[in-house]
Formats: structure tokens, sequence, C-alpha cells
């Protein structure tokens, strides 16, 4: 009997050159894991930047941080850890509602530096030129009648915490407002500074801070859950905060926008925002240049209290100084710029390096967030450069 054909077939295929068996091939769809790109290079995948940041929160006692880092300007890294109330156990969240604190000045920044593209506001004229009316005689700064200094006060110095002012007002034994310095001569931070320029803003535009943050910065940049004002919908998920100790500090629902410090705003929220930073998006290529351009060096030795007398050379090597709205340093790797934003129970810190479009963005709900900032810079991002003794950075205990 004949063998059947499609046997004879079988047993001649190992014969065939065609049918002998290939390597196996990788798809080339499949994708490297994610992982993070340090200044210097060198690459952290996802879960070492997660050990890093539980690690230093027990050591630090930080109840609650929100984490974003970008790469090249895009978001490579966004988590949260820990609580954003202890008391009700509740997770902190990429999209928990956080106090900005003065963040929010950096922001309003932005805002300005698109009316300056409008020639709604120019950086160099008088802000009382914009009023109906001498700038004294508006009786929230009614203290300055005596001081002609005020005419010579303008976005630029305002942006720059160059205008004379102190932080507040309610630091000063009356408590009145007066003009420390004439403008443009020195560096000295000032809340009051950046809300007389929200006042002037809303003037010109005849429109309210809230809203033009609202229409020109939160909804362009897709900032869902960002407010200079509490909303009823954050209730949902939002942070409280907590002292040195871990006593709970109940989260400040502000009713008015204040251009130095009001924002309500998340990570993922703020971290976009940055993202358009980096690429310019909104503003003109000169305002941006002007905006990350030093206006005054600053030799402080330390950034609070803003007003004291003691001078140092201490970062003449980075070149410390400050733009309109954000510090600026200088590194091995190009310029940086940052912010940062305190309250009690609020510490939170942005730092962007220009040239290699690298960020890191780290919120916290806890007072003492602030003491491993400089050890997460350096583990995450390889930032050995910003100034911390400026910063008066006190580390945890160890």
């Amino acid at each position: 009997m004949r063998a059947p054909t499609f046997l004879l077939a079988a047993a001649l295929i190992p014969l065939c050159p065609l049918a002998q068996t290939e390597p196996e091939r990788i798809p080339s769809h499949i994708e490297e894991p994610p992982v993070v790109v340090r200044l210097d290079g060198v690459s952290l995948k996802l879960p070492e930047v997660d050990r890093i940041v539980e690690d230093l929160m027990g050591k630090a006692h930080v109840t609650g941080l929100a984490l974003a880092v970008l790469n090249h300007s895009e978001i490579v890294y966004l988590k949260a850890f820990g609580l954003r109330n202890v008391e009700r156990s509740e997770p902190l969240t990429v999209d928990s509602v956080m106090y900005g604190a003065s963040l929010t000045k950096s922001a309003f920044a932005y805002m300005v530096l698109q009316l300056v593209d409008q020639k709604a506001i120019d950086l160099d004229r008088p802000v009382t030129e914009y009023l109906r009316k001498p700038l004294p005689e508006y009786p929230k700064y009614a203290d300055l009648a005596a001081d002609d200094r005020y005419k010579l006060i303008t976005a630029r110095t305002l942006l720059s915490h160059t205008a004379g002012f102190p932080n507040f007002r309610w630091l000063n034994d009356d408590a009145k407002l007066d003009i420390k310095f004439e403008p443009g001569t020195r560096y000295a931070y000032s809340g009051e500074g950046i809300n007389l320029l929200g006042f002037v803003v809303e003037q010109v535009t005849h429109r309210s801070v809230a809203d033009l943050m609202r229409v020109r910065i939160f909804d362009r940049f897709g900032m869902k859950r960002t407010s200079m004002v509490w909303e009823p919908r954050f209730a949902s998920d939002y942070s409280d905060g907590y002292d040195a100790q871990g006593r709970f500090i109940e989260h400040t629902r502000k009713q008015y926008a204040g251009a130095g410090g009001s924002m309500d705003t998340t990570l993922s929220d703020y971290a976009r925002f940055l993202h358009g930073v980096l690429s310019g998006e909104g503003i003109s290529p000169a305002s941006r240049q002007q905006m990350l351009s030093p206006q005054i060096r600053i030799h402080s030795v330390k950034q609070f209290p803003t007003l004291a007398p003691e001078t140092t050379t201490e970062n003449d090597g980075i070149q410390l100084s400050y733009g309109l709205g954000w510090g600026l340093f200088f590194s091995p790797f190009g310029k940086a710029f940052f912010k940062e934003g305190h309250d009690e129970g609020t510490e939170n810190h942005a730092v962007c390096f220009d040239d290699r479009k690298t960020c890191l963005l780290v919120l916290t709900n806890s007072s003492n967030g602030h003491s491993l900032f400089k050890e997460l810079l350096e583990a995450v991002i390889g930032d050995r450069f910003t100034p911390w003794n400026w910063d008066d950075y006190s580390p945890y205990a160890r």
C-alpha cells in the first residue's frame, strides 16, 4: 500500500531551508519602561523615584507630598503620596486641591505678560498713570501720599520685587504701607507689590484678577481644578494642612482673589502650567525672554526677612537674580527658574532648567515639607545648584 501523499510531504519538510526556525523577534512597538532622566544623564526607573520620596517623607515626617517631573517639557512622573486628611484617612491624589500659596505669583506674572504683549500694560510705565486718580488717593494706598517715590513704581519693579515695599504692611510696627528704598535699586520680596499690580490690572482691564486668571491661564493650560478663590466643587478632593508637630490646619477657603497668593491648584494642573511655560505658550518670545532675564542681582544673605541689610557674594557664582515672577540662577546645565510657596501647613517648590526642559514640582501639605526639598531635588533630578542657604533651608533631623 502506498503511503498517503501528505505523509510523504511531511517527511520532506525538514530538508527544506524555508522551513528553518527563525530566532524570536521582539515586536518593535514594545516601549522601554518610562524613566526620569536627571540633569547629569542618570536614568531612574519610576519605582526608584517612589522609594526616594517615601524614604524622605518618613525621615522628615511629611504628611502628604505630590511630585511631578518634566523631561524635554513632557510630564514623565506624576504621583501623590501620603494623606490629604489624616483624621479621615483620605489619601492625597494628583488631583487633590492644595493651597498654591506664592506659586500664584508666577502664574499671575505670566498673565501680566500676556497683557504686555497686547499693549494693555507697559512694563516701564509708572503704574499710577494707569489709574483714574493718583495712587495714594485710593484708600488702600493712602499711606504713600507723603512719598513721591510711588511715582517710580512700574510693573517691572513689582514683578521683580524691586518696588521698595515690605513683604506685607502688617510687618511694620505701625502696620502702614511704606517704601523702604528707591524703586529699582535692590531686591526685597513683596506680596504687597504683586497685590498692587493685581489692583492696577483690574483697573486697566475692568475685570477681576480671578476672571483674568481663569480665562488666560487656567483655561488655556487645562487647569480644571485650579482657581484664585475656593469653589464648592473642590470639596470632593482637597487637602488640609499639618504643622511641624502634625497638628491639623484646615484648608483656607479663599473668598477674594489675591495676585500674591490666593490660588488653589493641584499637582496635575500646575505641572501643565510648567509645561506651557517651558514652551512659551500664550506669550511672545520677547516676553518670555524678558520674564527669564535677570532684572536685579540678589546679594541678600537670606530671602527672609526681606529687608535685612546684610549682603553676601556667596551666590555670585550662580548669578542669583530675579526675573519677572521667577527667581533665576545659572548652572552647568544652563539657566534655571524657580518659585516657592510657603504658609503654615503648606510648603511648595518648583524649579525648571530651561535649556534641558527639565522641571521638578513638589507640593506638600506639611510645614515639614521644606526640610526634604534639597535632598529630593538632588536625588530625583540631580539639582545641586539651587541656593538653599539663601532660601533658609533647614534639613530634617537625622
